[in-house]
C-alpha cells in the first residue's frame, strides 16, 4: 500500500452515502402516523420495500415496535437505525445487511433513508453501492418527485438529489489545537458542515468529525461527491500537517501523554465510556505517529481500535456480556474486554 494512502486511512474512519426518499402514492410518515390506517399503510410500505431488496441480497427485517429498548439503543450505537426512527416505532422498520454495510431504514422522516457503510476512504464506491439500491426500488414503486425540485421529502434541506455524502475523520491535532472554530464557517460557506460522530447536534467523541454536504438542491450528485472529495483531501492534509506540528512542538509530553492511556487501557480494573474514548483517541493518535510497534500495519490497528470503541459503548456492551448490567458493571467489563482486545491487535508500546 502506498503512503500517500496510508496517510489517508490513518485519518479517515469511515464512508457514507444516504438517500432520502418518498413514495408519490402515500402520506409521508409525519402524515401516516395521524392516518387511522397507518399501520396498514405502513406494513404495504415495509413489504413492498422489502421484497425488491431482497431480491438483491439477504436482508433482516426490523420491526421498531416490537424491539426491546435494549436493542434498539444497540442498533442506534451502530449508527444502524436513528433515534427519530425509534420515536416513529409505531409505523418504522429497519432492512439492515448481516454485515450492517447497508441499513434501509422505512418510515424514519422520509419514507425510506438507505445507507451503505464502508470502513476508510472511498465515496464513490458507496454511492455505486447505494445507488444499485436505488434503482431496484425505484423500478417498481413510484417516488415523489418534481421537475423542479427533484425528489420531493419531508424537510427541505434534503429535496434535490436527496443525498448526503459523508466521511468521518479521526482530526485530532485540529482539534486539540483549536482549529476547528476556525474550519468549520469555511466549511459551511462552501456548502458542507462538520459534525460529532452521530451526526447533527452530537459532540465530537474521541476527536471524530463527520464532514458532509448540507447543501441537495441545485447541484448533481457528482457535483456533491466532488464538494465532500475536496474538503476530506484538503482536511487530511492539513490534519497531517498539524500532527506533524504538534509532535516538534509537544515532544515528549505527547508521548507520555499516549502512553499513558495506553497503560491505563492495558491494566486499569474498570473505566467508563468517556474516559476510554479520551484514552483510545491517545493510542489512535500514537499509533499514526509511530510511536507504537505493531504486528499490522497503522491504518489496520487504528481500525480496529475504532471497531473496539463501537463495541464498548453501553447497549454493545450489554449484547456482548449477554446480561444486563450496572453502570460499575460495565465499566469493569470495558475494562477487561478492551485489554484483551488491544493486546490481541499487537499493538506493544
Amino acid at each position: 500500500m502506498n503512503e500517500k494512502l496510508v496517510s489517508y486511512e490513518c485519518v479517515a474512519v469511515s464512508s457514507r452515502i444516504r438517500l432520502a426518499r418518498n413514495f408519490a402514492d402515500y402520506p409521508f410518515p409525519d402524515r401516516l402516523l395521524k392516518s387511522p390506517h397507518a399501520k396498514e399503510q405502513a406494513s404495504e410500505i415495509v413489504r413492498l420495500i422489502a421484497a425488491e431488496l431482497n431480491t438483491l441480497e439477504e436482508f433482516d427485517l426490523y420491526d421498531i415496535g416490537t424491539l426491546t429498548d435494549e436493542r434498539a439503543a444497540y442498533l442506534v450505537e451502530r449508527n444502524l437505525i436513528s433515534r427519530d426512527l425509534v420515536r416513529h416505532s409505531a409505523i418504522s422498520a429497519a432492512l439492515i445487511t448481516p454485515d450492517e454495510s447497508i441499513s434501509v431504514m422505512i418510515n424514519e422522516e422520509d419514507h425510506i433513508r438507505a445507507q451503505y457503510f464502508m470502513k476508510g476512504y472511498d465515496l464513490k464506491k458507496a454511492y455505486e453501492r447505494i445507488t444499485g439500491i436505488d434503482d431496484v426500488i425505484s423500478e417498481s414503486i413510484p417516488f415523489a418527485f418534481d421537475k423542479t425540485f427533484g425528489y420531493l421529502t419531508a424537510c427541505p434541506t434534503n429535496l434535490g438529489t436527496g443525498m448526503r455524502a459523508s466521511v468521518m475523520l479521526f482530526l485530532p491535532a485540529v482539534s486539540r489545537r483549536g482549529l476547528m472554530k476556525g474550519i468549520a464557517p469555511e466549511l459551511n460557506r462552501l456548502g458542507l458542515t462538520v459534525r460529532g460522530t452521530s451526526g447533527e447536534g452530537s459532540g465530537a467523541e474521541g476527536d471524530l468529525f463527520q464532514i458532509s454536504n448540507e447543501v441537495t438542491l441545485g447541484l448533481s450528485e457528482g457535483e456533491i461527491l466532488s464538494a465532500v472529495e475536496k474538503a476530506v483531501r484538503i482536511m487530511v492534509e492539513f490534519e497531517l500537517k498539524e500532527r506533524d506540528r504538534m509532535k516538534v512542538e509537544e515532544g515528549v509530553s505527547l508521548r507520555d501523554r499516549v502512553m499513558r492511556a495506553y497503560g491505563v487501557l492495558t491494566n486499569c480494573c474498570m473505566i467508563d465510556m468517556q474516559e476510554f474514548m479520551k484514552r483510545a483517541a491517545d493510542i489512535k493518535l500514537g499509533v499514526a505517529l509511530g510511536y507504537f510497534e505493531s504486528e499490522n500495519p497503522p491504518e489496520e490497528t487504528i481500525a480496529t481500535l475504532d471497531d473496539l470503541i463501537v463495541a464498548m459503548r453501553p447497549a454493545n456492551i450489554m449484547r456482548l456480556s449477554g446480561a444486563p448490567l450496572s453502570e460499575q458493571e460495565q465499566s469493569v467489563y470495558r475494562a477487561e474486554y478492551a485489554k484483551k482486545a488491544i493486546r490481541s491487535a499487537g499493538l506493544f508500546a
